[in-house]
């Protein structure tokens, strides 16, 4: 679990010319809300809140006019076209809290011999852990699954503290028997010729 340090700036300008402002100036506009507080108004540094961004599930404490605050990232809304991040909605949370949070799932091993496919039914799980301890990503073996095998959330091995809030049937991961292709009707009818 990563935490990283961040130093915010509190806004009192509010709208779309207000937020180009502040993205002219490599900053980024935010809110932080929860534990029934007032909505507080930031400003972020740009590239700093995009490197913390790049973790995921990443805990960030801010310093908001010399007080600390434990936020994590909500909602991040990205330019579509450029992809620069135009405001961030952050969570603000306390050691000890549990939140419910989307974890990726990684694979690893290998399928077992054949032609089979694996598809990623789901790429991420909802989790409940405590703030301060949010994994990054859960991992599960693939290793030896053939055609018709699936892997449940329930069957996904979680750490310490963390419960799973997706519903335990739902499939994550299934392996697929590959399909052979059609013959073309130019190889059908050379078949049909060799006969």
């Amino acid at each position: 679990m990563a935490e990283l340090k961040l130093t915010a700036e509190v806004r009192s300008e509010f709208g779309k010319g207000a937020a180009r402002r502040i993205r002219r100036e490599d900053k980024v506009p935010a809110v932080i809300y929860g534990h029934g507080a007032d909505t507080v108004h930031v400003t972020l540094p740009g590239h700093a809140l995009m490197m913390a961004l790049k973790t995921a599930n990443v805990l960030i404490d801010l310093d908001v006019e010399g007080r600390s605050e434990l936020v994590i990232p909500k909602a991040v809304v990205r330019n579509p076209i450029k992809g620069f991040i135009e405001h961030v909605d952050l969570l603000a949370v306390k050691r000890g809290e549990k939140v419910n949070v989307e974890v990726a799932v990684h694979t690893e091993g290998e399928l077992a011999p054949g032609a089979n496919l694996l598809e990623n039914v789901l790429n991420t799980l909802t989790v409940e852990t405590e703030a301060t301890n949010i994994p990054t990503s859960v991992t599960v073996s693939i290793e030896g699954l053939t055609a018709g095998d699936s892997i449940h959330a329930k069957d996904v091995p979680l750490p310490s503290g963390t419960t799973l809030v997706t519903d335990e049937d739902a499939v994550v991961i299934q392996v697929l028997a590959a399909q052979a292709e059609e013959p073309s009707a130019a190889e059908a009818a050379e078949a049909g010729a060799e006969a």
